[in-house]
């Protein structure tokens, strides 16, 4: 690796919302200093999000570390043949807490394929009417499964009145624009700044700036200039500054457009408005 001095994160006027990470991948040790040098750095929220039975509940402790730090409540795909009726159950009572916003990490991951498709298919369905009887937003993951994401949500979406985000998108401009039609957010994160993801660009340039969010889905794709080490919330100003450059505005515009937007879905739904 180059010894040549990785340039500091940038620190801007406006704050920002961290709306995907996963902190209980953090090791413990680094948790006060993620979230120190995160607020250094203008992150005045976080979000972290559930994805197996095995860390819901670990997600609703770190809710209690500080005020900083917000929480959902699914199954990822990748864990679709753990949920059951108990999950469900588990689920909508954390989902009673203040500090949980969304359900999520739910939807379809056919390029691993860890769970079978049709209960993949079943899981996601279950979970998308469970959003709707609470009234909460979803947060989704889906990866080479267009249609079956686009045909799904066709069936749900009229029941979510708080819609959600399609995180991390990284689908074709098709579901993009059939999602965004429907009300949905799109999440971008470092990918944005990966040199292979024209595509990626694309979308974000094809998207509203009412209807983007902005994620590092940490520890995971790690933002030029930081890749190759593990990611964390403090990169998301270098995630802002490429999606800023992608839609030709000013970093403070953007910034407050996606700050507003983070708001709008996971901090006004009844006794979570702040």
């Amino acid at each position: 690796m180059s010894s040549k001095k990785r340039r500091d994160i940038p620190r801007f006027k406006s704050p920002i919302i961290e709306t995907h990470c996963h902190l209980d991948y953090l090791e413990p040790e680094d948790m006060e200093s993620t979230l120190k040098k995160s607020l250094a750095v203008g992150i005045e929220r976080i979000i972290t999000i559930a994805v197996s039975v095995d860390n819901l509940d670990r997600v609703m402790d770190l809710t209690k570390l500080s005020p900083c730090i917000w929480g959902t409540q699914g199954i990822h795909p990748h864990e679709a043949a753990n949920y059951n009726d108990q999950v469900d159950a588990t689920i909508r009572e954390h989902a009673t807490n203040e500090r949980i916003l969304a359900v999520g990490e739910i939807g379809l991951d056919y390029f691993y394929d860890h769970a079978d498709r049709a209960v993949q298919r079943s899981v996601f369905e279950q979970q998308l009417q469970t959003a709707s009887e609470l009234n909460l937003p979803v947060v989704i993951h889906t990866r080479e499964a267009d249609d079956d994401t686009r045909d799904i949500l066709r069936n749900y979406s009229a029941l979510l009145k708080c819609k959600g985000v399609i995180h991390s998108f990284t689908s074709s401009l098709t579901l993009a624009e059939f999602c965004l039609s429907e009300g949905f957010m799109l999440g971008f994160n470092g990918i944005t700044t990966f040199n292979s993801a024209e595509n990626v660009r694309e979308i974000v340039a094809a998207t509203p700036v009412e209807q983007l969010l902005l994620e590092t889905d940490a520890p995971y794709l790690t933002p030029v200039p930081y890749r190759g080490k593990p990611n964390a919330p403090y990169y998301l100003p270098f995630v802002a500054e490429r999606v800023a450059t992608i839609k030709q505005l000013d970093i403070e515009v953007l910034l407050q457009h996606a700050y507003a937007n983070s708001l709008a879905l996971f901090f006004s739904q009844g006794s979570r408005q702040v």
